[in-house]
């Protein structure tokens, strides 16, 4: 007889392998692990932290840098202060009044008591928000209500709200635009419509501001290696205070077949007879601009921004426009708002004609008293250029310990030797409110 052979079973050749396999993955589990971890590691040693930590940003460092340094030569930062109840051309801040020029309130429609019971009612009826989009469920009557009436306030075939201003300009511009075409703009155009023009893709090329004639001549150059061609100025801009010659761009869109697009965010309410804007204080037909863009926070004391224009824009921009088709629609609260102070302001131009007047005063007195009041045309907006960040942020300091309230305007927001004070005027400033501080930027201006 034979002996028994020491070679595993079938079964057991099975078992085997099937252990032998387990130790080889384990083992190459646990080689792999310390390769991977000495990869990592060897590549963060060549990646500086600047690129993957917050605190080391470039952007915040040099914020830090100005921090410090305000901090050093004893500035306070005049920024985030605390306003207590509605900002008007008054407020309360740290329990004490002051003559407030930092608020766009400009028809001191905010702390109006029709507006504020309008704005109450819309609660009352809708809710504090729509809570959806208004393509899926966030349409409400009273949505429709305020874009007919701006429509018809432009004698444009309709309009679209959005929920925010920058926004309306960064998703019309970019969703309306590609990288086929171009997009020209005044150089002082505000940030929302360079995000925007980002955003298309479009190729961006600034004209001098207010310059027409550069304009005309970079179209003569360029428009034929485009397909659309877009040209954006504001009706009232928000740094200098001063307009362009609007018939000029109107009549060059014309000839080079563009489309001409008005930002009439600080022009809404303030230009006109009855303040419906740069076309009713120029006198031309609305319809001869293709986008009308304003929002609803300066002199409609509400949130928000508009477009409008023709039906096939605003129709397009309805169902098409990321930052309106992917966007809660505005609250009821809200909306009411701006339709009451559009009221308002329709049936009683009476607070136009005060800020129209109060915003004269100031630039005459301002000027008078021999200061820099720059581009200014007296209207809403009169900046007093310093030449210097830090100085005009001590002289922001200064009208405080006044009791006046001024926001100081900092490089890189505007060219180092253009840093200024920015006064907002409201129809609800007084002569004699002026009167005071243009006697305190005179002490301290010429001190």
């Amino acid at each position: 007889m034979s002996s028994p052979s020491n070679k595993p079973s079938l079964g057991g050749q099975l078992k085997n392998k099937l252990i032998q396999q387990a130790l080889e993955r384990k083992l190459k589990k646990t080689n792999q692990m310390p390769v991977r971890d000495r990869i990592l590691q060897q590549l963060g040693q060549h990646i500086p932290e600047k690129h993957y930590r917050f605190h080391l940003l470039p952007a915040y460092q040099q914020l830090r840098i100005i921090n410090q340094g305000a901090q050093q030569m004893s500035v306070p930062s005049p920024f985030f202060r605390v306003h207590d109840g509605s900002a008007g051309a008054t407020s309360s801040i740290d329990d004490q009044t002051y003559i407030n020029f930092s608020s766009y309130d400009y028809l001191g429609m905010s702390a109006d008591s029709d507006v504020r019971e309008a704005a109450k009612a819309a609660i009352d009826h809708y809710g504090t928000s729509v809570s959806a989009s208004r393509i899926v469920s966030g349409e409400r009557p009273i949505h429709r209500e305020l874009e007919q009436r701006i429509a018809t306030t432009y004698g444009c075939d309709d309009a679209l709200v959005f929920v925010s201003g920058h926004a309306t300009n960064v998703s019309t511009i970019g969703h309306l635009f590609t990288p086929h075409d171009l997009v020209l703009h005044d150089e002082l155009i505000h940030n929302s419509v360079l995000q925007g023009i980002q955003l298309s893709g479009a190729k961006r090329l600034p004209f001098a501001h207010n310059d027409w004639a550069q304009l005309e001549q970079i179209l003569q150059e360029q428009r034929h290696q485009f397909e659309k061609v877009l040209i954006v100025v504001e009706g009232l801009y928000s740094m200098d205070g001063d307009y362009p010659n609007l018939a000029e761009f109107i009549r060059i869109k014309k000839e080079h077949y563009c489309f001409l697009m008005v930002d009439e965010a600080h022009s809404f309410g303030v230009l006109g007879q009855t303040g419906k804007g740069i076309h009713e204080f120029q006198n031309f037909d609305a319809k001869d601009v293709d986008i009308w863009m304003g929002t609803c926070s300066k002199a409609m004391a509400s949130c928000g921004g508009f477009i409008a224009g023709e039906t096939a824009l605003i129709e397009h921009l309805k169902c098409l426009a990321p930052g309106f088709l992917y966007s809660v629609g505005m609250a009821p609260t809200l909306a009411a708002t701006a339709l009451a102070s559009l009221d308002k302001m329709q049936s009683n131009p009476e607070r136009i004609h005060a800020l129209q007047h109060n915003s004269q005063y100031f630039l005459q007195q301002a000027k008078a008293a021999g200061l820099d009041t720059g581009l200014s045309l007296g209207y809403a907006i009169v900046p007093i250029i310093v030449g210097s960040s830090i100085r005009a942020a001590q002289l922001s300091d200064q009208l405080f310990q006044e009791g006046i309230n001024v926001q100081p305007i900092l490089y890189p927001a505007v060219p180092e030797a253009q840093a200024r004070l920015r006064f907002f005027i409201s129809c609800h400033h007084t002569e004699a409110q002026i009167d005071q501080t243009i006697q305190a930027l005179t002490k301290y201006l010429k001190a």
